[in-house]
């Protein structure tokens, strides 16, 4: 019996609503499969952002993660529900996927652990960010105001990310690792979310036998379209085929999954 085609959930990068991912959604719905992007609280038209006496936490972004799984499950039952991550959004899929009933798979694109000590310079810049910038400016204004990395940013939220940039460590427990079928995608040259903190992202937080990797390299990228952090989403179609081809592999029967480049 074939397997109904998935609701894939896209779940934004930091300072993006949802109507970025509209040409996204479009592409996995000419495939024959559903999509929808998730919305991202203070970033949409009819949510208000972040200021001194409205925040929210990592938290916060996960439980509304979980209603919409919730919901998708109840609106397509029977239909696998695919988180797709998008650089933030991928942190969040892992802290849904620990802490709430995981959904069916995960695919992040330019997610990563913010450790410093997995960047360029030594780290010196995100450790700017992260150690003096965040945490001077969101007791300032009571949230982090634009141009900075983020802005408008929740003032919890960030300061949970500054800590994450320091340490190492995710704002929420990691019991374990994820262990639905799980494909990561760097993206080559982004700044964002270089190589090696998607490598650390990988092997701390996700189950080697169900882990597929992809990089996004330079030279796979066609005419037209980007592999750039933000950009790949404008023209996603190379994402989406392998998202297709990862899930076709994944849930063919008797067929162990594998970490891949």
């Amino acid at each position: 019996m074939t397997q109904p085609a998935p609701i894939v959930l896209v779940s934004p990068a930091m300072g993006i609503g949802s109507r970025y991912y509209r040409l996204l959604v479009a592409e996995f719905e000419s495939r024959g499969w559903s999509a929808r992007a998730l919305t991202r609280r203070g970033f949409e038209p009819d949510s208000p952002p972040a200021a001194r006496g409205r925040d929210w936490s990592y938290d916060d972004e996960i439980t509304d993660m979980a209603g919409a799984v919730a919901r998708a499950r109840t609106e397509t039952p029977g239909r696998p529900v695919i988180l797709l991550g998008h650089s933030l959004g991928g942190q969040l899929a892992v802290g849904h996927q620990l802490h709430h009933p995981p959904a069916d798979g995960v695919v992040t694109v330019g997610s990563a652990l913010p450790w410093h000590r997995d960047y360029p310079m030594r780290g010196l810049p995100i450790l700017l960010m992260a150690g003096a910038i965040v945490p001077a400016l969101t007791g300032l204004f009571g949230f982090l105001p634009k141009p900075a990395f983020g802005g408008p940013g929740a003032r919890t939220m960030m300061r949970e990310w500054a800590r994450m940039a320091v340490t190492g460590r995710t704002p929420f427990p990691s019991p374990g690792p994820v262990t639905s079928p799980s494909l990561l995608v760097s993206l080559e040259g982004d700044r964002l979310a270089p190589e090696p903190a998607v490598d650390t992202f990988a092997t701390r937080h996700f189950s080697a036998p169900a882990l597929t990797r992809w990089h996004y390299r330079n030279a796979d990228v066609p005419p037209g379209a980007s592999n750039d952090h933000i950009g790949w989403a404008r023209k996603p179609a190379p994402v989406v085929d392998h998202v297709i081809a990862w899930w076709a592999t994944t849930t063919a029967p008797h067929h162990p999954s594998a970490a891949t480049r």
